[in-house]
């Protein structure tokens, strides 16, 4: 039985998968190859890269035009900036791939020589251009992994290549895709001696960046619909519809969510029983709550500077985005952090829920409260007297906790959450909205109790200007967002951040009303 693949490479016989030369622009690929451009490939982790290159592989030896050989140069990683033991990694890697993709030993047998006679900074290209003239078939490679070189063993890979490129395709290969998270431009090399050459520079050949994109809304519904063709087990069409605005469409996260809902769950396991959307949410709490590694993988760059820049100004829901470094922003999509339309977002609902609980997992962890005390009788979550509690934790403690934190712009609105997120654990869950422009964040908190579900929205906003200006605003939003979410009660949060005003000017609880819905406003 075929399944939804999570990691490494798809396969036809064991996984449900889109052709992966589909996914690509092939006639793109096949012209520049046939012009001799050198030229890259790029995709955020898990998207999909490897498969598409071993692919586009496959078909350029089928045809009879090339020999072309993938190869991954990421076990040069640990080397670091020894070039020779990196260079050996390489070179040895390349060896093998030949042999057994194109039974081709050449490279086995005269990489060694190479290194011990033209040195780990000339070896690489020395050997390439011996290999071309071996075989009248021009030679294509495919190099995946290359943005995991570090510093001088990154820059002598490129700058070798650079420098066999006018002798192609007689003496030097024909077309070479190097593959990555980044694109070439964004990479950031210091070199051993501390200085900083970006990939711009060093491989100034590059003819093209091709981006691997997200499954469509129809790709998504393709991959569905082969396990449901083999199992006899449908995905129910919200279940569709909740898997596309819960991924919008990143190749790993659909993957996920199936194999979840599908293999997983027991359930799931059950073919006889259709996956339905509720299903798909536990899928999406158990992924979160594991930190899978392509979720963990994704908070880690989160500790990056460059990301910083560019997510604190979306957690806070303020700034200029022309005043962010274009470099900057077009770094933070190739990661797949942001969507690559405007206006500028987080890529998808999910990664909207486990950046800012990334961000304040440590501190959530810390937060001592029993959830135990905010269930009323009848099952109900006591959101007034949460807030109310926060408030006094605020109040005490948020000096100390906004030090710590490295968005500290967003700092309130990410403690709130962290405060929230450890109570509302034990029994539900938060949906979040925020961006770029919007001057708020959006919190549906959704609580199951005895068969029945309580959702209430929390609005928070940064006092700006005057306090009654401030909740005028922030009562329509409310207002608003309660309607879009069909909650019954609503909660206005407001932080005042002017250090000149005290505590007791700052605190203080009212209720509301606005178009008829009554909401809570609290000072803070």
């Amino acid at each position: 039985m075929r399944f939804f693949n999570t990691a490494g490479p798809v396969s036809s016989l064991d996984h449900y998968c889109l052709p992966p030369l589909q996914r690509l622009d092939l006639e793109e690929f096949l012209r520049l190859a046939g012009q001799k451009k050198y030229f890259v490939l790029h995709a955020p982790r898990q998207t999909g890269k490897t498969t598409c290159l071993l692919a586009l592989m496959e078909h350029l030896n089928r045809s009879g035009d090339y020999r072309a050989v993938y190869f991954n140069v990421e076990k040069a990683q640990t080397a670091r900036e020894d070039v020779a033991a990196a260079m050996q990694a390489i070179l040895d890697t390349l060896a093998s791939e030949a042999e057994r993709i194109l039974g081709d030993r050449f490279v086995e047998d005269n990489w060694v020589a190479a290194l011990a006679r033209s040195g780990p900074h000339s070896a690489f290209s020395s050997l390439l251009t011996r290999w071309a003239k071996q075989d009248p078939k021009p030679l294509v490679l495919l190099i995946d992994e290359v943005d995991a070189l570090i510093g001088d063993t990154l820059i002598s890979l490129l700058r070798q290549l650079r420098e066999g490129y006018p002798r192609r395709p007689g003496h030097f290969p024909q077309s070479v895709v190097l593959c990555g998270v980044r694109d070439v431009r964004d990479y950031r090399i210091r070199t051993s001696s501390k200085e900083i050459i970006t990939g711009g520079s060093a491989f100034n050949i590059k003819a093209r960046s091709l981006r691997l994109g997200d499954f469509s809304r129809q790709e998504v519904e393709r991959l569905y619909g082969q396990h449901a063709d083999e199992t006899g087990q449908p995905f129910v069409p919200d279940a569709l519809q909740g898997v596309w605005e819960l991924t919008q469409g990143q190749p790993w996260l659909v993957n996920a969510l199936g194999y979840e809902c599908c293999f997983e769950m027991a359930q799931g396991r059950d073919r006889s029983r259709p996956v339905t959307i509720e299903m798909v949410e536990q899928a999406k709490e158990a992924l979160i709550l594991r930190r899978e590694t392509h979720l963990d993988q994704l908070a880690d760059k989160l500790r990056e500077e460059r990301v910083r820049r560019v997510i604190e100004v979306l957690l806070a829901g303020e700034g200029d985005p022309e005043q962010l470094p274009r470099d900057d922003l077009d770094y933070v999509r190739d990661l797949g952090l942001i969507r690559k339309a405007r206006p500028l977002a987080i890529a998808n609902p999910i990664y909207r829920e486990v950046i800012p609980r990334e961000i304040v997992s440590t501190t959530e962890e810390t937060i001592a409260q029993d959830p135990q005390w905010y269930v009323r009788l009848d099952g109900r979550l006591d959101l007034a007297k949460l807030l109310s509690t926060f408030t006094d934790f605020f109040r005490q403690h948020s000096e100390h906790w906004l030090e710590r934190f490295d968005y500290k712009e967003a700092g309130p609105q990410l403690l709130m959450q962290a405060f929230l997120q450890r109570i509302v654990n034990s029994g539900g869950r938060i949906e979040r909205e925020y961006g770029l422009g919007r001057r708020r964040t959006d919190l549906l908190v959704i609580w199951r109790h005895a068969n029945a579900e309580q959702r209430a929205v929390i609005e928070l906003k940064i006092q700006r200007g005057s306090r009654e200006r401030t909740i005028t605003e922030g009562l329509q939003q409310t207002a608003d967002y309660m309607d879009r979410c069909g909650a019954q009660e609503g909660h206005l949060v407001i932080f005042d951040r002017n250090p000149e005003r005290s505590w007791e000017e700052r605190i203080f609880r009212e209720e509301r009303e606005f178009a008829g819905r009554a909401v809570q406003v609290w000072g803070i």
